[in-house]
């Protein structure tokens, strides 16, 4: 029972935190250069690094606590990426016509998080010397 309140307490920030910065991503981006689902996007790959540098910074730290790890791994990050919202806005795009907006999201979405996760892992184990 302790885990549903560590989890619970984590998706609370991640999911809030994913909310306002999507709201301010997509008003900056959607000025720039049109509409696009630019805020899932960036949750979702700054999701991804910072999932896989915290999980390298668990690895170097064995004295972590469970706790810690399902706020931050499993509660956290887990609300603040959304696969879901992708999924729908994808097919949104695909089902309104926009073929070409429909397959750069997919691209860019399923590119830039592989990248982000291997910039986190890169990055985790050059700082705790884990290579």
């Amino acid at each position: 029972m302790d885990g549903l309140l560590y989890v619970g307490m984590g998706g609370f920030f991640g999911a809030n935190a994913r909310y306002l910065l999507t709201l301010w991503v997509d008003d900056v981006m959607t000025l720039r250069w049109g509409s696009f689902p630019y805020g899932t996007l960036f949750v979702n790959v700054i999701g991804s690094f910072g999932l896989a540098f915290l999980s390298v910074w668990f690895s170097a730290k064995t004295g972590m606590s469970p706790q810690l790890r399902l706020l931050a791994g499993a509660g956290f990050f887990g609300a603040f990426t959304t696969f879901s919202t992708f999924a729908n806005d994808s097919m949104a795009m695909l089902q309104g016509g926009a073929t070409a907006s429909f397959l750069l999201n997919l691209l860019l979405n399923n590119a830039c998080c592989l990248l982000g996760v291997a910039l986190g892992l890169l990055l985790g184990n050059r700082l705790f010397g884990l290579t």
